[in-house]
């Protein structure tokens, strides 16, 4: 149902939406490194107008750095052929990246961080220089203490899974202090939650134990009965799941948790459709954390520079992880707390996002964040209304609402054609848009996984819909024609046996340069 009580079949039917015609863009642009030639610049550094303050013993270089060297209109080149050769949020409709929330980040934004006064900013200028920034953080922790009913937040973490790994950290400080830190050795999750929680909760020494979900699909209360005991150091849960689906007894979930002498923490990595409407610590949780690339629209930036938010109750503050900044009258100070977690990463966090943040918090309001979370609402069930009437599209458990995205699943149309969701995701590729599957293990059999956001408008939505009919036309009438897809990607396929041998893997330039250019 709309917001006016009507139905989507009311709705004035829109023009049935065109298919764009897309093709890759292809450069063989080569690496910067591999760009680089000696003595090329793209900029005169003039001199500087006083002497150069001589540095102590140790800390110059006795090289320069292995810097590449171009010129400025082969960086211009260079950079803009990479954007050409990618699919993003700024080129296409992005609402396939399920579970991400995948929304518009305002470039303004953008321009607030690029100010000199952003981004020329030392970590360690003293404090009376960087007044603004610290209350910038300031200001965004008391928004989040109210969005969430947290006492107090952090927003040291990097990224989502920092701040989760933040979050089990203080767990087990908080165990320690009360002489249980050994006994308490075990972290429950469900299937459905980020999976960051239960890969944290591993590298951080816990055993996991895992809910499956029960027949309604919410994660199972009796499999939880049966789990907690004076073993249980805490319950990580992301609600709504990555299905869509809002478990309405968490309130239940929490109170299990507690009575066996765990805490619970709320990842609320999916809280965009549910701002302003529901509060972790209403629901009795101890610690929760935000993702600020995600729900707070600070760009994903490929996998980094993200930023994480964790908030604590008022028995967890001790173990908060400094530093945090404090006022004191109209000055703003950062204190480092006697917290036995100490620093998440270095200096105060990812201050570029953490504007970002507070610049699209602000320009929203209280109402407007409510907005945000109605409109994401609205777009999903009026997505989830155009996909079930594509045949071969289904949802599991389909008696129940969905909050902001939903896990679908091709079975049918997989078993009709023996074309599977993956080669549906390569073939949508070809129209210019991103699409995924799930997390794994496949619990949804054949998954693909939407989140609309509040970013895209009907007819975005509507277009998006549309290939996925396409798609699924094509693979009812020709399989093997999507089974060979892509046809207008520039790589066909990718070999993927590297991604699963670490001996290949290249994070750095000078790791390809020795493990493959020898």
């Amino acid at each position: 149902m709309s917001s006016h009580g009507e139905s989507f079949a009311t709705l004035p039917v829109a023009p049935k939406p065109a298919l764009r015609r897309f093709h890759q863009a292809r450069w063989d642009e080569e690496i910067i490194f591999e760009l680089s030639r000696p003595g090329r610049r793209g900029i005169g550094v003039p001199a500087p107008d006083a002497p150069l303050v001589e540095l102590p013993e140790g800390i110059g270089r006795a090289t320069p750095p292995a810097l590449p060297e171009l010129s400025q209109n082969q960086v211009v080149r260079h950079y803009l052929r990479l954007s050409q050769e990618t699919l993003g949020a700024d080129l296409n409709i992005d609402v396939g990246q399920g579970t991400c929330t995948m929304k518009y980040s305002p470039k303004v934004n953008d321009t607030f961080v690029r100010d000199p006064r952003i981004a020329e900013l030392h970590p360690l200028q003293p404090e009376d220089t960087v007044q603004g920034v610290l209350e910038i953080y300031w200001r965004l922790e008391q928004i989040l203490k109210e969005i969430s009913g947290m006492t107090r937040v952090s927003l040291q973490p990097g990224a989502g899974s920092a701040a989760i790994y933040a979050n089990l950290a203080m767990i087990r400080a908080y165990h320690a202090s009360r002489g249980e830190a050994g006994q308490r050795d075990q972290v429950v999750t469900t299937m459905f939650s980020h999976p960051s929680n239960a890969a944290c909760a591993k590298v951080a020494g816990y055993e996991v134990i895992t809910l499956m979900p029960d027949a309604d699909g919410y994660p199972d209360i009796e499999a939880l009965r049966a789990a907690v005991g004076p073993r249980t150091a805490a319950l990580l849960i992301t609600n709504p799941e990555d299905t869509g689906i809002f478990n309405p007894r968490i309130r239940e979930f929490v109170e299990l948790i507690h009575a066996a002498g765990g805490l619970a923490c709320y990842d609320q990595a999916n809280a965009n459709g549910i701002l302003g409407i529901t509060r972790a610590r209403d629901a009795g949780f101890d610690l929760c954390h935000f993702n600020l690339h995600k729900t707070f629209s600070t760009p994903h930036a490929c996998g980094g520079p993200a930023a994480g938010a964790c908030g604590v109750s008022e028995a967890l503050v001790p173990f908060l992880p400094g530093p945090v900044v404090d006022r004191d009258g109209e000055s703003y100070t950062l204190n480092s707390p006697a917290s036995p977690v100490g620093k998440i990463r270095p200096f105060l966090g990812v201050t570029p996002n953490v504007v970002r943040a507070y610049a699209w918090v602000m320009a929203l309001g209280a109402d407007g964040l409510r907005e945000v979370a109605e409109t994401a609402v609205l777009n999903n069930n009026y997505l989830l209304h155009k996909v079930l009437q594509i045949p071969g599209a289904s949802v599991p458990w389909a008696d129940k609402r969905r909050v902001e995205q939903v896990r679908y699943s091709w079975q049918e149309l997989a078993e009709e054609t023996g074309v599977h969701s993956e080669e549906i995701g390569i073939r949508a590729a070809d129209f210019g848009v991103h699409y995924w599957t799930s997390h794994h293990p496949y619990v949804v059999p054949e998954p693909f996984t939407l989140e609309p956001t509040e970013s895209y408008s009907r007819e975005d939505l509507d277009e998006y819909a549309a290939i996925l009919a396409q798609v699924a036309t094509e693979a009812r009438q020709d399989p093997e024609f999507v089974k060979n897809a892509p046809y207008n990607q520039t790589v066909h396929r990718i070999d993927a046996t590297s991604l699963d041998d670490p001996a290949q893997w290249s994070p750095t330039w000078r790791a390809y340069c020795r493990k493959h250019r020898r």
